[in-house]
């Protein structure tokens, strides 16, 4: 809870210390020396406070605050010594402590009880203050790991960017250099490509429509580049458009499909299914191997993977492995736990 050390505060100023001061004979204090329970109250009050708000929080500082802290602690020592050093009455010898030797034979009962409450507000102040710290330690850990994975989510959206350009481009060239007529059937669908680009991928997050119709565009714009040796299934069901995803997370599998999956000499068959129900994500592919060694040919999957621990982590299942002559991709996330 964020102000549970205020509840705590609140539950010793009004409850405890009050209960722990009732122990005392405070009514006969009172009615006799008012003044002085009045000071003594302030006084711990005051020094529970300062240690909540200054010593404590000194104590997990610098060098030089540490002995500011230390100096604090040394002078609440010092002020309850002097406040319980007050003399105000000489106790009568009574007749039934005849034989009994005191143990503390020159310090009274008030002076015993600013003592023994001052440890309490001590102990119990410096307890709460700690654990104030180490929250606000925690808080901060987190935060800084926080800033820490989204420097690294943006990074590696930096990369697959110019990443998945390079190859879609390489494609376009080839279709205009061998005078393909589907290349500017091509080129409008990567116009289009590429304002999604503009417009999603500063974005942390997309509606899963959106990227399953850029999916399903890139499907198209790269099966015009293909021959009859190439067949492309294509599946999606989604249930809920709404759901978000981040931007250009599953193109990076379907782009690596295309990548290492058509042949002009061999058959082969693409498959990608994306589907969603209940919030559930069940992506995959499944393309032929052909080995072509390409540039950057293993930095697209590498970033979408650490791009789901970071985004994802205990809600995804991702399995990638090649069956045979196949490379298969299985991805499941759970949505609704974001």
């Amino acid at each position: 809870m964020k102000n549970i050390s205020l509840y705590i505060d609140l539950v010793f100023c009004l409850l405890v210390l009050p209960a722990m001061a009732a122990i005392f004979p405070v009514e006969r204090w009172w009615h006799n020396f008012g003044w002085y329970v009045l000071t003594a109250m302030i006084w711990l009050y005051a020094v529970y406070f300062v240690n909540r708000v200054v010593t404590v929080p000194c104590l997990f500082s610098g060098k030089t605050r540490k002995l500011t802290g230390l100096l604090l602690f040394v002078l609440s020592i010092a002020g309850t010594y002097g406040l319980s050093s007050i003399q105000l009455y000489t106790p009568k010898p009574c007749v039934f402590d005849a034989g009994i030797e005191r143990v503390l034979p020159n310090v009274n009962q008030y002076q015993q009880a600013v003592w023994s409450l001052f440890v309490i507000v001590e102990a119990f102040s410096c307890a709460v203050g700690l654990l104030t710290q180490v929250n606000e330690q925690r808080s901060r850990r987190r935060e800084v790991e926080s800033e820490r994975d989204r420097a690294e989510i943006e990074l590696y959206k930096a990369q697959i960017k110019p990443h998945f350009m390079f190859n879609t481009l390489n494609s376009l060239y080839g279709l205009f250099l061998t005078g393909n007529p589907k290349a500017l059937a091509s080129l409008e669908k990567f116009i289009g490509m590429m304002q999604y680009l503009h417009e999603n991928t500063l974005r942390d997050w997309i509606s899963i429509k959106d990227e399953a119709e850029y999916i399903r565009l890139y499907v198209e714009l790269q099966s015009l580049r293909l021959s009859k040796m190439t067949e492309v299934s294509l599946d999606i069901d989604i249930e809920d458009e709404s759901l978000r995803v981040p931007p250009m997370l599953l193109v990076t599998f379907v782009e690596n499909c295309f990548k290492h999956g058509v042949s002009p000499a061999e058959r082969s068959t693409i498959y990608i299914s994306l589907t969603e129900k209940d919030g559930q994500l069940a992506f995959s592919t499944s393309n032929r191997i052909f080995p072509v060694k390409r540039i950057g040919e293993h930095l697209g999957i590498g970033n979408c993977r650490k791009r789901l621990n970071l985004l994802y982590p205990g809600r995804h299942e991702l399995v990638t492995e090649p069956k045979g002559d196949h490379y298969n991709v299985e991805l499941k996330i759970n949505l609704t736990a974001c």
